[in-house]
């Protein structure tokens, strides 16, 4: 991120976000969902994912390809099961409204899984799968995504970095909360190292020809072009040895329920372009789960097991130079925590971004 970065409250920035949304059309229940979902990816340290984004929709809803005030629909649904049609709006208010049903459905059955389809990109999968823990449930989020990673023994992008998140409650431990890409890193880290003028590590991004390549610039060139060659390998790396086969077959899982499922879009059918290469709505797809824990296992008996699991890999031996065994989600709440008190730090491109915004809209950043 660099040295030179402002410090601004993270309640002074969900008001601004709402603001700009609020401005564009987005109704205000929308705007604020919304705008807690960006927040809690800048809380988390997962910089990518929150307000350095809200530019991007903004040129979304302005070109047409997002609805702001979009017509959400229930077209199918079962005592444990739906789907819904996001009318083309923002991915974060039909994902909120998609994972409180499926947990709804939950408390009721035991089980729940809702899908979305004709959707947009809905910010960290993380924020949904976490939304279950409050109702002593497993969440579950998935999503597909703009394509940027090739398939193994490929050289053209055909998937996305298609995330995967699962929380699980704790009892005195913090909850277990695993968020992660299906590629070996995001895209956004392709870009830090090419602006920084880094040499990527080797592994983790393909040329035109599918050869690790450790040149940032020219990974972003190919994929930014009309055939989008190259890309980012899947998670595990370039070919089987390392496993890259098994981050292939993770991705292409997400788009199996995340798109074919639900009947949205899929691999490089996602953000189409007509003829002119004018930009099409995305058709994004999701899926979300919960399960309620009380159908398998007594709370306190599940919580204080995982409480225990939580402890023998904290306590196992910890390799040479090392001093502590994470569990996933650790690191995002200890940072939310420095955060919260410290203020959120925005790159000086980010924070520029959005004072351009608001003078535009003239709005106060």
């Amino acid at each position: 991120m660099g040295e030179e970065v402002e410090r601004i409250a993270a309640g002074r920035l969900r008001e601004f976000c709402e603001k700009v949304l609020g401005r564009l059309g987005v109704p205000g229940e929308d705007a604020r969902i919304t705008a807690e979902v960006l927040l809690a990816a800048d809380l988390r340290g997962i910089d990518s994912h929150g307000v350095a984004r809200l530019g991007f929709y903004r040129e979304g809803i302005l070109s047409g390809t997002v609805t702001p005030r979009a017509e959400r629909r229930v077209l199918r649904e079962t005592a444990t099961t739906a789907l819904i049609d996001a009318g083309g709006g923002l991915g974060h208010p039909v994902s909120h409204q998609a994972m409180k049903l499926a947990i709804e459905k939950a408390w009721k059955t035991g089980l729940g899984l809702v899908a979305v389809r004709n959707s947009n990109h809905f910010g960290i999968a993380g924020y949904y799968a976490m939304m279950a823990l409050e109702s002593n449930c497993i969440g579950m989020a998935m999503t597909n995504s703009y394509v940027f990673v090739v398939p193994t023994f490929g050289s053209q992008s055909m998937l996305g970095t298609n995330p995967i998140a699962v929380a699980a409650p704790a009892g005195k431990e913090r909850p277990y909360v695993l968020d992660m890409a299906t590629s070996t890193i995001p895209f956004g880290k392709i870009e830090t190292y090419d602006r920084l003028e880094k040499p990527l590590p080797v592994g983790w991004a393909t040329d035109e020809n599918g050869q690790s390549t450790q040149d940032a610039g020219r990974v972003i060139q190919n994929l930014r072009g009309e055939t989008s060659r190259g890309g980012l390998f899947p998670l595990g790396g370039e070919g089987e040895l390392l496993g890259g086969h098994k981050g292939y077959g993770l991705a292409l899982l997400v788009d199996v329920l995340c798109g074919v499922l639900p009947g949205a879009l899929y691999a490089d059918l996602v953000y189409p372009k007509n003829e002119e290469g004018q930009a099409l709505p995305a058709g994004l797809g999701h899926i979300f789960g919960a399960i309620s824990i009380d159908c398998f296992s007594p709370q306190e008996e599940f919580r204080g097991h995982m409480d225990d699991l939580q402890q023998r890999l904290k306590d196992s031996p910890k390799a040479d130079g090392q001093g502590r065994i994470y569990i996933h989600g650790e690191k995002e709440y200890e940072e939310a925590e420095r955060r919260a008190a410290e203020g959120i730090p925005l790159n000086p491109k980010v924070a520029d971004d959005l004072r351009s915004i608001g003078a535009e809209m003239d709005i106060v950043f």
